[in-house]
């Protein structure tokens, strides 16, 4: 089995060659979409047609083109874009059912010739498309509840006991991982470690990757948060959530839950201003760049470069891109 041994270089999947698989990750507001796009059109230059492909947990949902920063038509800049809209905000995307989607999505695109472009900053998608799906069983409905009633000081406790080796990898706070890895255990017999060394269905060994990270100076990322929401607004976030809400979808659904939806409809609902909710969106905007952030610096294998930079105005982030991924 040959390796595609550049992003631009010709593949024979009939041959067994492992295709090429370009990945731009980075948090939220680092510019990985125009990289993206910048990365497409220079391949395209050179003969080689490219498809970005849609690696984040937010902009796969119809219903939130403006809280997403969904990329618009002028920002697709020609590059055909797949997988950004594609799931109704009344039907929960999973990693997995991402990643169903995904596999078949990149296989398309290697039939046809050309180069799938994956972006975005979420890590699961990213994690469990490479390396593969955990077979953990259906959770037990009656631990389930169970578990989730439980405060997360007590539920921490009991994965101490019956999981140590997961507990002391989690922050005693994270009620989501706490609660997660506490109910496999209880449910299954087995812990989340044991399903995850049985992972299937990963395409990492059957593709080359040319994998970047992007790791904006943090205040500078921060600042690109608060106008990034406030832009938001200006263009039509309101509208967004009053839409949603109209539907009357369940709270629980991820896309209730996305960043901006839960703080403008406090404002629909009377109970702060728009003022507020900005300030509230802006800040947890900021947040979820900053786990992201934290995630992609240690994480991903070392060997993936991480292009880190100071502002976004005095250097040319395309450049640098090109550069380690070895197109200049």
């Amino acid at each position: 089995m040959s390796t595609a041994n550049s992003l631009d270089a010709t593949f024979d999947l009939a041959a067994g060659d492992r295709p090429p698989l370009a990945l731009i990750a980075g948090p939220t507001a680092s510019g990985k979409s125009d990289c993206a796009v910048a990365l497409a059109q220079e391949l395209e230059r050179r003969g080689r047609r490219a498809v970005i492909v849609n690696a984040d947990s937010s902009q796969v949902y119809a219903d939130l083109t403006v809280l997403s920063a969904r990329p618009t038509r002028e920002d697709m800049g020609g590059i055909e874009h797949r997988l950004f809209g594609a799931w109704d905000g009344a039907q929960a995307c999973s990693a997995a059912d991402w990643t169903r989607a995904a596999r078949e999505t990149i296989a398309e695109i290697h039939g046809e010739g050309a180069v799938p472009i994956l972006v975005g900053g979420t890590g699961l998608y990213i994690r469990t498309l490479l390396e593969g799906i955990a077979p953990v069983p259906p959770i037990d409905p009656q631990v389930r509840e169970a578990v989730r009633a439980l405060p997360v000081e007590e539920a921490y406790a009991a994965l101490l006991i019956e999981d140590p080796e997961r507990a002391a990898r989690l922050a005693p706070a994270d009620s989501t991982r706490v609660a997660r890895a506490l109910e496999v255990v209880r449910s299954s017999g087995h812990s989340l470690a044991y399903w995850q060394a049985r992972t299937t269905g990963g395409i990492g060994h059957g593709v080359t990757l040319f994998p970047a990270i992007l790791l904006p100076e943090r205040q500078a990322l921060y600042a690109r948060c608060d106008l990034r929401f406030q832009r938001m607004i200006e263009r039509g976030a309101m509208d967004e959530v009053e839409a949603l809400l109209a539907r009357g979808l369940d709270p629980d659904l991820p896309v209730m839950r996305a960043i901006g939806v839960p703080e403008l409809a406090g404002v629909a609902a009377d109970s702060w201003s728009l003022d507020e909710a900005i300030t509230r969106g802006a800040q947890a905007t900021r947040n979820y760049a900053k786990r992201q952030y934290t995630w992609l610096r240690h994480q991903p294998p070392k060997d993936w470069p991480r292009i880190e930079f100071q502002n976004f105005y005095n250097i040319d982030i395309n450049i640098i891109l090109l550069r380690n991924l070895w197109l200049t």
